[in-house]
């Protein structure tokens, strides 16, 4: 007769070992120290052989069932159950636990409980910035040094926010890990004690624009490399980082289109950006192309041509026209705000040319609009302007303020 769950949990210890018969080999093996344990007995290669499939109440009579059917279709396909059982705990013994997959769990395990917001930026920075980087290691090799390098990548972008919730999501990570048996310490405690400090905000220097004829014209009659004045005008007509533009691929340039497409991984927040261009940043980066287009970067390094030009060489430029202190290649990104705002252009065209993150972050994760008609428009009249101010012409498009 098959067993019932009402005998298996009624069945008492006895002075000897005893077993309550299931069905198909199934029985429950009830110790004289009152364990019960499934049993599964077969026969295979003509011996009589027997399997354990866990303990009672912990696995269910159903349960057991079930398990002892599993093993029931491993033989009818000529295979001990027992052999192979044995030869799956030596496989998972073997495995080798990577960061990836604990970092996957605690995020799967987490993100139900987060706002939407939260559970995109999370899974962004986990993606972007720590599983590129440690996706792959096994979890027991990894060290409270590499976690410290691997949170300085972050802080030397000044991504100092980032930094912040890569430091705790490491170490909440870890201790999920603690909490599930995967690993035996949390190498992520106390990274926040080596923590960068982050600046002050400061707002970069620049010159007002009235000023702006006078600096270009002196850039042009100094003895700068041509490239570097063609960098330095890119820079006030698109509003882009520095950094941005001197390690931009001339793949990224769709001069037809009059479309720059800068990919995630090389923006500060690590977020794809496309940047408009105005006929005269076309124009520029035409005449640029007979110059450095046989190479892969569109401003390669004087001495070596597969590496960028060097991060310093706008600034020093500015330096030896008369700028040092007043004018930088970062400030002229504050420039264009602080124009565009004083002409009344909408502040998301603006943010989103800019390539900022909005401080509401349920707005920013949701806000993926580019813009890009509407911020075209703005950067072709904000370029117009600029040349007809530098060219000492009244504009039909802008007039923009005096000093």
């Amino acid at each position: 007769m098959a067993l019932t769950d009402t005998a298996a949990r009624t069945a008492k210890p006895r002075e000897k070992l005893y077993r309550l018969t299931d069905t198909a080999g199934l029985c429950l093996e009830v110790t004289p120290g009152g364990s019960k344990l499934w049993r599964f007995r077969y026969r295979f290669g003509g011996k009589a052989k027997m399997m354990g499939l866990g303990a009672y109440p912990a696995v269910t009579l159903a349960k057991a069932r079930e398990r002892r059917e599993d093993a029931r279709r491993l033989l009818a396909d000529d295979i001990d159950p027992s052999t192979h059982k044995q030869a799956e705990k030596r496989a998972q013994a073997a495995h080798v636990h990577t960061f990836e997959e604990l970092a996957r769990e605690w995020y799967a395990y987490n993100s139900p409980r987060w706002a939407p917001s939260t559970a995109a930026k999370a899974l962004q920075y986990l993606e972007a910035d720590i599983l590129s980087v440690i996706g792959q290691r096994p979890l027991e090799e990894i060290t409270r040094p590499e976690l410290v390098a691997l949170v300085r990548k972050v802080e030397k972008r000044e991504a100092f926010n980032v930094a912040g919730k890569v430091r705790q999501w490491l170490s909440q990570i870890f201790r999920y890990g603690l909490a599930k048996g995967s690993v035996e310490s949390n190498p992520a405690t106390d990274l926040d004690v080596v923590a960068a400090i982050a600046p002050r905000t400061k707002n970069h220097p620049h010159v007002p624009l009235c000023e702006m004829p006078t600096l270009l014209s002196k850039l042009d009659a100094s003895k700068c490399d041509v490239t570097t004045t063609m960098a330095v005008r890119l820079l006030l007509f698109t509003g882009v980082r520095p950094g941005e533009l001197r390690n931009a691929p001339w793949s990224e340039f769709d001069l037809e289109s009059a479309t720059w497409t800068i990919p995630a991984e090389r923006m500060k927040a690590r977020r794809p950006h496309i940047v408009p261009l105005p006929t005269q940043a076309v124009e520029i980066l035409a005449r640029l192309s007979e110059i450095t287009g046989t190479y892969p970067l569109a401003f390669p390094g004087r001495n070596n041509r597969e590496r960028p030009q060097s991060e310093n060489t706008v600034n020093k430029a500015l330096h030896q026209i008369g700028y040092e202190g007043r004018q930088t290649g970062h400030g002229f990104r504050h420039l264009l705000s602080t124009e565009l705002n004083s002409l009344g252009y909408n502040r998301d065209w603006i943010e989103r040319q800019l390539a900022h993150g909005d401080q509401d972050e349920i707005r920013d994760t949701y806000n993926h609009a580019h813009y890009l008609p509407q911020r075209r428009k703005m950067m072709q009249e904000w370029a117009d302007s600029v040349e007809a101010l530098c060219a000492g012409a009244r504009s039909n498009v802008h007039s923009m303020r005096a000093c």
